[in-house]
């Protein structure tokens, strides 16, 4: 955007927002698909670490340790899937940014709201970039919650309907 015929302040401009977001060492992971399922499934085994000791700390660990094992096992999936969530909402908001054809802004604090209509070149421009860049990532982040959702889903339909 040319500041000259642009109001909107320069880290509040859509392209912008996208460029910072994309830095950002948290919301660059779902960029590859690869790297994106390799860090969650860190976060996964550290979280059914921890839910593990946690679950070994019961009197009832002792008598049935399958279930307490099983039970941290699709409790771990929590964090990775709260993990998600946050990146898909930050990723969402820069699509809606970049696809929309007003962009909300304020200059000096919350009070003075402003909305400036985009010119259809840098409506096209960031359009493009919406539909190239952050489409895919949202893509890659659905299809993981997914497989993340499912699989617990899967784990509470198991303890729901199985006693062991």
């Amino acid at each position: 955007m040319k500041e000259s015929t642009c109001p909107v302040p320069k880290e509040q401009q859509p392209t912008n927002e996208f460029i910072e977001l994309s830095k950002s060492k948290i919301f660059s992971w779902p960029k590859s698909k690869k790297l994106f399922l390799l860090v969650l499934l860190k976060f996964w085994i550290a979280t059914f670490i921890v839910f593990l000791i946690i679950s070994s700390g019961s009197a009832y660990f002792k008598t049935s340790i399958i279930k307490y094992v099983l039970l941290s096992f699709f409790s771990s999936l929590s964090l990775p899937f709260l993990l998600s969530i946050r990146l898909y909402l930050g990723w969402n908001h820069i699509f809606k940014r970049l696809t929309s054809e007003k962009v909300e802004y304020e200059e000096s604090g919350w009070y003075d709201g402003q909305v400036w209509i985009k010119p259809i070149n840098l409506k096209e421009k960031e359009s493009l970039i919406a539909l190239q860049e952050v489409k895919p990532i949202l893509k890659n982040i659905i299809q993981i919650s997914s497989i993340i959702f499912i699989m617990a889903l899967s784990g509470i339909l198991f303890f729901q309907y199985n006693n062991i």
